[in-house]
């Protein structure tokens, strides 16, 4: 038999649970928290007095109170103090953002790419530029608790290794251990796959909050896709669970980067899109190309219509293969798909109720990002933050020792 949790793990966990309450939610009364977490007031108190002599919390009087009697107080997390630092690896930018306790952004800095393979050590270099950038900008007083980085691409979770990036040319690329020896911040650097950190972000800040089933399809120059069950993301034996890009609709079809034909990236995505319209990327990134022929289609261009409709079938069967096996309540299009979805709603809608097993795609719902182009960001964030809110104090006295 397991042994019960001593005091001293239930109050770590206590802590934990608070200062995620406020980080998720923004700021809630004493007596709120206490409802929330079904624990009496007194408890509360001192759980928030840790956390405010820690300086993760603050607490004031509210602003205003209709009751009558002694206003509970108001907890806030410390936005401005307590910050990660969120990296975001796509196929056309470098993104980095200081990211506050309670999901605040701070400060950012993206930096365009063009698309196509590019050195890991190019990557690196600029990547740690424009992060020590941000920290040397951020005030004395605060402190850097995390760093978290969404890839586009298969990563080992253990020790943020790069097994694949296939639109990107990479192979077992020691991402996380280089950029954090780069860094020198003496935190974590945790590595995630990009799909996988919006489904993430979407369900704690966005379109699926409250939800404890949903699969979100990110757009790059692939798809990806990340799926969360009973509120947990899949991540399979190796942690590279998720690859829904590479399901085959058609077998024999177009080429993928994978190496095989027919998958859902290479028959429902970006290029697809692109070349079924008879446009190219000479002029353009792959996601103003999308844009213009989405446009181009709302305007009447039969071409742009016809590759929308085309796309977005295909796209559909992935749809409804992913909602036959695992029944979520919310399938959420990002990154590109967002774009893609907007101009072919109908067909996937269509090929969903043809495919889709009745009692599976009843209930479920298709909504685009309510993050859009922050997502993958956004769960960088909460990547970076999961220590702190597992662990704070041991978190803070560990980063300051370093």
């Amino acid at each position: 038999m397991r042994a019960a949790p001593s005091p001293e793990e239930i109050r770590r966990h206590n802590l934990g649970t608070l200062l995620r309450h406020v980080h998720l939610g923004g700021p809630a009364s004493r007596a709120t928290l206490a409802e929330r977490m079904g624990l009496n007031r007194s408890t509360i108190m001192a759980l928030t007095s840790d956390l405010t002599a820690a300086g993760l919390v603050t607490e004031e009087l509210p602003k205003e109170t209709r009751k009558a009697g002694r206003p509970s107080l108001v907890v806030r997390p410390e936005s401005a103090r307590v910050y990660v630092l969120a990296l975001d690896v796509g196929a056309d930018r470098l993104a980095v953002a200081r990211i506050g306790l309670g999901g605040v952004i701070l400060d950012r800095k993206d930096l365009p790419r063009p698309r196509g393979s590019f050195e890991p050590e190019d990557v690196l270099s600029q990547l740690s530029a424009l992060a020590r950038g941000l920290v040397r900008k951020a005030r004395a007083d605060t402190i850097c608790v995390g760093v978290g980085v969404a890839f586009s691409g298969i990563i080992r979770q253990e020790d943020g290794v790069v097994r694949y990036g296939p639109n990107i040319g990479w192979v077992d690329v020691p991402f996380g251990e280089e950029l954090s020896r780069r860094l020198g911040l003496g935190v974590q650097v945790a590595v995630g796959n990009d799909a996988n950190l919006g489904a993430l972000a979407e369900r704690e800040r966005g379109a699926g909050v409250g939800l404890d089933d949903l699969i979100y399809l990110h757009g790059d120059v692939g798809i990806g896709g990340g799926i969360i069950m009973g509120g947990r993301l899949l991540g399979g034996e190796g942690g590279y669970g998720g690859e829904v890009g590479h399901m085959v609709v058609n077998p024999g079809g177009r080429p993928c980067g994978c190496g095989s034909r027919g998958c859902l990236e290479a028959e429902g995505g970006e290029r697809a899109l692109i070349a079924a319209s008879g446009r190219s990327l000479t002029d353009m990134s792959g996601r103003e190309a999308v844009e213009v022929i989405v446009d181009a289609a709302d305007r009447g261009d039969s071409t742009a219509r016809d590759a929308l409709h085309q796309v977005g079938d295909w796209l559909g069967y992935g749809v409804a293969n992913l909602v036959n096996i695992f029944n979520p309540s919310m399938v959420i299009f990002g990154g590109v798909l967002r774009e893609i979805y907007l101009g072919s709603a109908a067909q996937i809608r269509s090929r969903l109720a043809l495919d889709g097993l009745t009692a599976a795609r009843e209930g479920v719902k298709l909504r685009t990002s309510s993050l859009g182009d922050e997502a993958t960001l956004v769960g960088a964030a909460e990547l970076a933050f999961g220590d702190v809110l597992s662990d704070p104090l041991e978190t803070l006295a560990r980063v300051n020792v370093g």
